[in-house]
């Protein structure tokens, strides 16, 4: 594998478009800014409640076996371990998408126009995104992958078995494809992968993961300590892990020399509605790999038309997740930011309009778009970066199922 053939493409002409500059570089600035919120949010205010006890009171729990205070430094420097993985995809982003801005010494510098330009909204995403690494990335978060990734992996095994031996690699599409782990396994299994994703929180993440580490376990995250609650042990709200549990391009190299067939992979920065129904996408994909996304949709039925336009005939959806409808309380255009003024895009997933479903109704839904159900199971218990050892429990009792796109059509 020639350096940098399996690295992500189509993210950096976007800085092209005005407002698409103003979304990167909003989504850079709170990479910038997370540091400073956590810290003020986490350690800052507590540390003003926790002095406004009185003075008895905050003086036992000062003290042994509570020791509060060492607490709240320990989250501290777990902040600034998480932040140092935020700069450096910050510096990483910067150097993509604008070279001539890092000027000023080792640090990301963000062009004066757009500082501090990042809002609420965009900070919570670089939170969530900075502990989504744990599932992705981490080797306990691999249980938590397995579970999802599994239905992907066995449906393409058994469509791959009855295909020619000598027919090319099955192209697979990955909508909603976040920091890039299941395309990325895809290709060391031989498939030529291809992720979609419109969050560039989530894009400059992958980017930097995928191919500017330099060793496993490089990085070490905190994902547990932006909360005090329902924490059995402080040891367990401090609990750290290493990131990537795996250096990609190592990765690929050691199978390549080992003798396996690894596929390809690429990443695209779009609305997954307006790219892949452009003419060149009709009937290109072997399957397509819906995981945790389809209840992204606020009309699910663009989301299946778009999904059996761009299978081949006879190609697979294939779906595993939840039905967290996530514009169940926030209409599609202005999608609730808090900066809505009403102009915005409405094409794609703005498109105005939106549903909720029941899973016995996606299920005919599937069918009624033209699909053929090949398989079904439901209440699959499928956690999302859950902690193990919180006291509070939540996990999805996931649907799972795979659809066919008809070989003819009416």
């Amino acid at each position: 594998m020639e350096e940098g053939e399996q690295q992500w493409k189509g993210v950096k002409s976007a800085i092209e478009d005005p407002e698409e500059a103003r979304v990167i570089y909003c989504a850079l600035d709170s990479f910038v800014q997370y540091a400073r919120i956590a810290h003020f949010n986490c350690t800052h205010l507590r540390r003003q409640s926790f002095y406004a006890l009185p003075e008895a009171h905050w003086k036992m729990l000062a003290a042994p076996p509570f020791n509060y205070l060492d607490t709240l430094d320990k989250v501290d420097n777990a902040i600034e371990s998480n932040a140092e993985l935020a700069r450096a995809i910050v510096r990483v982003g910067l150097v993509n998408f604008q070279p001539q801005d890092v000027t000023q010494g080792s640090e990301p510098t963000i062009p004066p126009r757009w500082r501090g330009c990042a809002k609420r909204l965009d900070i919570d995403k670089a939170r969530s995104t900075l502990r989504q690494f744990y599932r992705d990335w981490s080797a306990e978060g691999k249980s938590e992958r397995e579970i999802c990734f599994g239905p992907v992996f066995r449906a393409l095994e058994a469509q791959k078995e009855s295909r020619p031996r000598d027919a090319s690699p099955m192209r697979v599409l990955v909508p909603g494809a976040g920091l890039g782990r299941l395309v990325f396994e895809l290709c060391a299994k031989g498939y030529v992968a291809e992720g979609n994703e419109i969050s560039y929180h989530q894009l400059l993440a992958s980017s930097y993961i995928l191919n500017c580490v330099e060793k496993p376990g490089q990085h070490t995250i905190y994902p547990w300590i932006h909360t005090f609650s329902n924490h059995s042990t402080r040891d367990n709200h401090l609990r750290k892990y290493a990131i990537p549990d795996v250096h990609c391009a190592n990765e690929l190299t050691r199978l390549e020399e080992e003798g396996v067939a690894i596929g390809e992979m690429s990443m695209t920065a779009a609305d997954f509605l307006c790219l892949y129904t452009e003419d060149y996408q009709a009937e290109a994909w072997d399957a397509v790999a819906c995981v945790f996304f389809l209840d992204t949709a606020p009309n699910l039925i663009r989301y299946l038309e778009t999904i059996l336009y761009c299978l081949k005939p006879g190609g697979l959806l294939i779906n595993h997740g939840p039905l967290l409808w996530h514009f169940e309380n926030n209409a599609p255009g202005g999608h609730g930011h808090d900066d809505d003024d009403g102009d915005y895009d409405t094409t794609g997933i703005a498109d105005p309009g939106s549903f909720e479903l029941s899973d016995d109704e996606v299920m005919a839904l599937v069918t009624k778009v033209g699909f053929e159900i090949v398989s079904r199971e439901t209440g699959i218990e499928s956690p999302y970066l859950l902690d193990q050892e919180s006291m509070l429990q939540t996990v999805y009792k996931a649907s799972s199922w795979v659809a066919r796109k008809p070989h003819t059509t009416a």
